[in-house]
């Protein structure tokens, strides 16, 4: 059984939780205080929340695989991850309870960026250069998948394994023809470092092939399936808080920055833009809202994950995702 002592404890505190203040929750992210938190800090700062009867604390994370054991645990009922570490968590243990309720990241951040004065604008011109790659890069995880869909000869691509602090400056000294990433996250490094904009080339992999979905709201299911109302009601919430950072980011901006003082508002500003723009708010998303999953897709997405990932049981997609506390339609964010 999953980590039968932590759930013991965890239902306690979750039972203590709707029975003294279940208004009062908590969301575990997946990475500190940055431009993409906004919508949530917005859902705060606007009384989103409130008027749900919410009160939220939002708590900053080290990476998604640092939020959904918390919330399988039951030390947070909500949680922000990326969907394909929580596939192959819930594989691992089928019994922990927790599941994805509303995705948020329509097309995932997984990118190749480079560099045009190097010769790096497409899938194909990856052959016969030098791929910097930190080995638990979640970018690098999806590699694989995407070298397939776009018929990459991959004897032919020299990886380089590099560390993260040092990835973004190998491309800008040119000790590397191209890296993996998140798209929102290495080309504003590259920036910084000097290297000009019209230089970078993103080649996001949700464009080239890839199905896989991105990052979302997952809950503890012990916890939704005692409070529903109120997980339908945190969900309207965020959702609400999306629609005004998309209406005015650098607003957002500024309630990440007022959370994080030594943050760059014109920095965070950038990246939440470019958050909406490459990962949110998509064809699929302004034609069917947001917080849902294409079927099919999603069962394609299944079958890449396969290609690198061996499950250890029948990859049900009913494990990883509900739409079951969503509305019709999805949340429209336009």
């Amino acid at each position: 059984m999953f980590l039968r002592a932590m759930t013991t404890a965890a239902a306690f505190g979750l039972g203590a939780l709707a029975a003294q203040a279940e208004t009062q929750v908590q969301l575990a992210l997946d990475w500190k205080f940055e431009g993409p938190a906004a919508p949530y800090f917005a859902a705060i700062d606007n009384g989103h929340f409130a008027a749900a009867d919410l009160s939220v604390e939002v708590v900053a994370g080290q990476g998604s695989l640092d939020a959904i054991p918390k919330v399988a645990t039951g030390a947070y009922p909500f949680g922000f991850a990326d969907i394909n570490s929580l596939i192959k968590f819930k594989d691992q243990n089928p019994d922990a309870p927790v599941i994805m309720v509303m995705m948020t990241y329509d097309k995932p951040p997984f990118a190749v960026i480079g560099r045009k004065s190097l010769g790096v604008e497409t899938p194909e011109d990856l052959e016969g250069k030098v791929l910097g790659a930190p080995p638990p890069d979640g970018a690098w995880a999806q590699f694989g998948p995407f070298a397939t869909a776009n018929g990459l000869d991959m004897e032919k691509i020299k990886v380089e394994p590099v560390g993260f602090p040092t990835r973004e400056p190998m491309l800008a000294e040119g000790k590397v023809d191209a890296v993996t990433g998140y798209n929102f996250s290495s080309y504003l490094n590259l920036a910084r470092l000097g290297v000009p904009e019209d230089d970078i080339s993103t080649i996001l992999m949700a464009d080239y092939g890839l199905s896989l979905y991105g990052n979302g709201i997952i809950v503890n299911t012990d916890f939704a399936a005692a409070n529903p109302g109120l997980v339908k009601g945190f969900l309207a919430a965020v959702a609400a808080g999306w629609k005004d950072a998309i209406a005015d980011p650098a607003a957002g901006a500024a309630m990440v920055i007022e959370r994080n003082p030594a943050g760059d508002a014109e920095l965070e500003t950038r990246r939440l833009q470019m958050v909406i723009d490459a990962n949110v708010l998509t064809p699929w998303v302004k034609e069917n809202g947001m917080g849902g999953v294409d079927p099919d897709r999603f069962a394609a997405g299944l079958k890449q994950l396969a290609e690198t990932y061996e499950f250890q049981g029948d990859a049900d997609p009913a494990m990883y995702f509900t739409g079951e506390y969503l509305p019709e339609g999805g949340f429209a964010l336009d």
